[in-house]
């Protein structure tokens, strides 16, 4: 065999040998998020382990999958099961009963404007287009700052989570809210981005919470977001309560399933991945489909889901999400 290709097998064989065992490694490693809130954070790439098992297994496929290294099927099973048990739950998970034909729709758009976006003429023209009753927006400012500005027309009741103080995660609605809300002050130690709005229609009162989750490192403080989140619920009729954000938080880690029962909600986002919609790292290494579902909307039981869709690039590090719920 020719010297060159012998090497190259022998290249592909370990580089498949390490992505198997490190993909096999870290998904086993991410079960421990059943009890340590750190080894949690690896629960949140699961689709990267996944991925990384996968492409090892067909690098040692195309290496002709023999020597020593046949150890690497057993590892690129072994993250196939450990990561793909953590995402199934989530993909199996049923989406509820279908909606009623007739009542009150309502049409909201969650947003991470990211402060960094430079495109917020292309928002602004989008979000109108869309014609949504509510919108929960964070990050609302920096260079994006003028969006809500520029939707004063169509969105005059603009709440923030510091109200009245400028916050970045706001609630922009059609209608007047009955009451609202900011859920802290920064120098508050309790502090949480977010806002509640309570709004009254023919069928009675709403209410709908706006937050942004700190990320999931270090392990702690998302946790505690959660909990004051949590509280903050209780003092609210949940069956016709609406939450929507971005939790920097994916469905296949234990914290977010926790967080589910915590909130007595149905999750209305199923696996819909939302981040990145922007090149990341400092290689701009710009990915063709966004990978992670951080995030998501809640609503009562008195909703019944219409659709959830994502929206598109528009200059954000995050896709919109759009939900049509009725009751």
């Amino acid at each position: 065999m020719n010297p060159l290709l012998t090497a190259l097998a022998a290249l592909l064989r370990l580089s498949g040998a390490v992505l198997t065992l490190l993909a096999a490694c870290l998904a086993l490693a991410a079960q421990g998020g059943r009890f340590s809130d750190r080894l949690d954070v690896l629960t949140h790439f699961s689709p990267i382990w996944l991925g990384m098992a996968v492409a090892g297994l067909c690098l040692w496929v195309l290496a002709g999958g023999r020597h020593w290294l046949r150890i690497t099927p057993v590892a690129a099973f072994v993250g196939l099961l450990a990561a793909g048990g953590l995402m199934a739950p989530e993909l199996t998970r049923s989406r509820g009963p279908a909606p009623p034909e007739s009542g009150e729709t309502l049409k909201l758009i969650q947003f991470n404007l990211w402060g960094r976006a430079g495109n917020a003429d292309g928002m602004v023209d989008w979000i109108r287009d869309q014609d949504a009753d509510i919108l929960v927006f964070e990050e609302a400012f920096a260079r994006t700052g003028g969006v809500a500005r520029a939707l004063k027309s169509s969105y005059p009741y603009q709440i923030s989570c510091a109200d009245p103080a400028p916050c970045s995660t706001m609630i922009l609605s059609r209608i007047k809210p009955v009451s609202h809300r900011g859920l802290g002050a920064v120098d508050n130690p309790d502090w949480l981005s977010g806002a509640v709005a309570r709004f009254r229609t023919e069928r009675g009162d709403f209410s709908v919470i706006g937050v942004h989750y700190t990320w999931p490192l270090p392990a702690g403080p998302q946790q505690q977001q959660t909990r004051r989140l949590t509280r903050v619920l209780d003092t609210l009729p949940r069956d016709s309560a609406i939450v929507a954000g971005d939790f920097n938080s994916t469905p296949w880690s234990f914290s977010l399933r926790r967080q589910d029962q915590m909130f007595g909600l149905d999750r209305r986002t199923h696996a819909l991945a939302s981040w990145p919609a922007a090149p990341v790292s400092r290689h701009h290494i710009n990915l063709p489909f966004p990978v992670l579902p951080i995030d998501q909307v809640y609503a009562g039981n008195d909703w019944k889901t219409v659709s959830v869709e994502r929206g598109p690039k528009l200059g954000s590090d995050h896709y919109p999400v759009v939900v049509v719920l009725r009751r």
